[in-house]
């Protein structure tokens, strides 16, 4: 798996993306309204949000858990369009060298790779759709985060962000 090299997009308000309602939308537009919910964690994690926090507050996500060697292969390959507060969490069994390409994808993604805790370690910005290139995390990585092309730079996701979803087994930022 890889991604995109440096073909990226500087600007987030070019980036458009369809919120959870189907309308297009700039990428910024859409952090707001995920960093502006009012709700907060729950004591026990479902298994389908994500939440992360660092510097910028807190952001909510919807996503899918790639947890086999299969669904991590299939990824969001052939999704034509996802809304602004969805995502793809990736788990591996453990911390290992990862890198990921946008083979068979064809939406722009931003790319998040944390350690074992859950802490974002680093980030490729605006994967290019079919690109081909692979795209390394920095480190040892068991958990990458796929959302919208321009979302973690609207949000101001950076390195030290953490993670927390019940699939993080030692998380930084646990449950409850």
């Amino acid at each position: 798996m890889t991604e995109p090299d440096a073909n990226t997009v500087d600007d987030p308000e070019q980036v458009e993306t369809p919120d959870a309602e189907g309308d297009v939308v700039s990428a910024d537009d859409a952090a707001e309204k995920i960093a502006d919910q009012s709700e907060t964690p729950k004591p026990t994690c479902p298994e389908d949000v994500l939440w992360l926090r660092g510097e910028f507050g807190k952001a909510r996500f919807t996503v899918d858990v790639a947890n086999t060697r299969d669904s991590r292969a299939q990824g969001l390959m052939h999704v034509e369009s996802m809304p602004a507060s969805k995502g793809m969490l990736f788990v591996y069994e453990f911390p290992r060298e990862v890198a990921f390409w946008m083979k068979n994808t064809l939406v722009p993604l931003d790319i998040i790779y944390a350690d074992e805790r859950g802490v974002v370690q680093s980030i490729h910005a605006n994967a290019v759709p079919g690109d081909l290139t692979p795209l390394p995390g920095e480190g040892l990585i068991q958990y990458v985060l796929e959302i919208n092309g321009g979302m973690a730079k609207a949000l101001g996701i950076l390195p030290g962000t953490q993670i927390q979803h019940p699939a993080i087994s030692n998380p930084a930022w646990p449950c409850s």
